[in-house]
């Protein structure tokens, strides 16, 4: 915990840590950080370690203002602390709606309900089923690379690849997944533009998306046991709780678009990673056994999401700061990973990294769902592209995402194939 930073007259104490508390309001802080728009592969983490010695708590205008919980500690705090809620604002920016998607906009033990009908069907048994599926995709993606021996590591790799994964896990057409992923990549740039019409425009493309498909699968009479859609409609059909249809479809909503994005973003990551560290692509290609333990390596480094927050409800002090009612706090898992408190040598790849308690898939009632199958996707991608080539390296420069997700947006690449079996 910290004292009194940036000048400011302590009135409170933290009771916790006995220290000064700078509890002043909104109207007399100043922006103390904001996020940089346009990065470049690592760049936020420069930015991030920075602030972790400086401010691990700063105050930024940006994005209608927000906190930045920077530190792991604050991280898992915020995170776990029923004083801190998703309701209110669950992401930074602030996102226009007229009505809370679930199971993210709910808290427990609303959101309890949905996770009921949601983790069963997303254990590791349901998702190897799918696993044949997903190493076709991936064997024909870099097949087609190869032939070429130039692609774009995103265009052509890992975008579709997630698509085509989502796709089969869901049970809808992969093109319809593909347009799915396209409203979602130019929602999230609305978003970071605070551009509310083309935020209205594709959240509603969402919804009629997700009520087709729910629809849809229905027809097909799918095993609750096994599928998303059967599995949320019986919830909905069970009077004993709150769910109804309307919330189901919004669920499907949600999932679609965080189910392909995040994924998405590690894997592009992983392969600017790799096409980066000749060595490392050698020894995974020669040890295909230690690819799990690499793939929670790259999870650490590379965690996908920076935008996720929580709303106080209450006075909270984090980390000798007074968070006040209705202020967000933005849970900047990248930079919680690569706190040094925690992680020996944050920055470095290890591969066998003892203890590696890393965030990337969140903490608390609201870790990811789809962690399994994101662990799933990453191996069988990355299985098939070390199996299939001899090298690859970049062939061009790297351009980034936007503020919501942490990954590249292109990947230009350099690859031999490997002799055909």
């Amino acid at each position: 915990m910290t004292g009194c930073p940036f000048g400011a007259t302590p009135t409170q104490t933290d009771a916790a840590a006995s220290v000064p508390v700078d509890s002043r309001a909104r109207s007399e802080r100043s922006g103390e950080w904001a996020p940089a728009l346009e990065e470049s592969f690592g760049s936020a983490h420069r930015d991030y370690a920075a602030l972790r010695e400086a401010n691990p708590f700063p105050w930024s205008e940006a994005f209608g203002g927000f906190w930045a919980a920077m530190t792991y500690e604050d991280v898992v705090a915020v995170a776990q602390d029923e004083r801190f809620i998703t309701s209110v604002q669950n992401v930074v920016p602030h996102v226009p709606r007229s009505s809370r998607r679930p199971p993210l906009h709910f808290d427990p033990p609303e959101h309890t309900a949905y996770r009921e009908a949601i983790d069963p069907v997303m254990r590791r048994s349901v998702v190897k089923t799918h696993e044949p599926t997903f190493r076709a995709s991936a064997e024909e993606l870099v097949n087609a690379m190869t032939a070429r021996g130039r692609a774009d590591g995103v265009a052509d790799f890992a975008a579709p690849f997630v698509v085509d994964c989502f796709a089969a896990f869901l049970g809808v057409p992969a093109e319809l997944a593909h347009h799915v992923r396209e409203i979602g990549v130019r929602y999230g740039f609305a978003i970071q533009d605070m551009d509310d019409d083309v935020i209205g425009q594709c959240s509603a493309q969402l919804y009629e998306i997700a009520e087709r498909v729910y629809r849809d699968r229905l027809s097909q009479r799918p095993d609750p046991a096994t599928d998303l859609v059967a599995s949320l409609h019986a919830a909905a059909m069970d009077p004993a709780n709150h769910i109804t249809e309307r919330t189901a479809i919004a669920t499907i909503r949600q999932m679609i678009v965080a189910g392909m994005g995040a994924p998405q973003a590690v894997l592009g990551s992983c392969v600017v990673h790799l096409a980066q560290d000749r060595d490392l692509q050698e020894h995974l290609r020669a040890n295909p056994d230690d690819l799990p333990a690499a793939i929670e390596e790259f999870l650490r480094l590379h965690a996908p999401y920076r935008v996720f927050a929580r709303t106080a409800r209450e006075d909270t002090v984090v980390h000798g700061r007074l968070v006040r009612p209705d202020e967000a706090v933005a849970l900047v898992f990248p930079s919680a990973n690569r706190d040094a408190a925690v992680f020996e040598r944050p920055d470095e790849f290890i591969l066998h990294r003892k203890n590696n308690s890393h965030l990337a898939f969140g903490r608390g009632a609201h870790r990811c769902p789809a962690a399994t199958m994101g662990r799933v996707e990453l191996l069988t991608a990355l299985q098939v592209l070390l199996r299939r080539t001899t090298s690859f390296a970049l062939a061009g420069e790297v351009r980034m995402m936007n503020w919501l997700e942490y990954g590249p947006r292109a990947v230009p690449l350099a690859l031999a194939a490997a002799p055909a079996p």
